[in-house]
């Protein structure tokens, strides 16, 4: 479960595809599949979130790691890479950052 506190112990990876409006489906659709079938099996994962936006330009991934270690494992899977290289062809650009939860802020039921 994805879980967002300063407090967390995870490193979150939070890449950002700028895809042609007509492949932004196409990409989130690889995304799923490389999480579905690849990246939730893999030691570390904790989850991960996929976003697009309305104009149709963009899609997110926040996805939750164990720790830096295990993110970086995940990249010499060769099951991962084969998703990564599908998801590159798809969008014009990718910025892929790892970061850790800086602040959180919300509203008490």
């Amino acid at each position: 479960m994805t879980q967002i506190s300063v407090q967390g112990g995870v490193v979150t990876l939070i890449n950002v595809f700028t895809v042609e409006p007509e492949n932004q489906q196409r990409l989130l659709d690889v995304l799923v599949e490389a999480t579905e079938s690849v990246m939730n099996g893999m030691p570390g994962f904790v989850s991960a979130n996929l976003h697009k936006s309305h104009d149709g330009t963009k899609v997110v991934n926040y996805a939750q790691w164990r720790s830096k270690e295990d993110f970086e494992a995940m990249l010499e899977n060769p099951e991962a890479a084969e998703h990564m290289r599908k998801a590159a062809e798809l969008a014009e650009k990718f910025e892929p950052h790892l970061y850790e939860v800086s602040f959180v802020d919300e509203v008490q039921g």
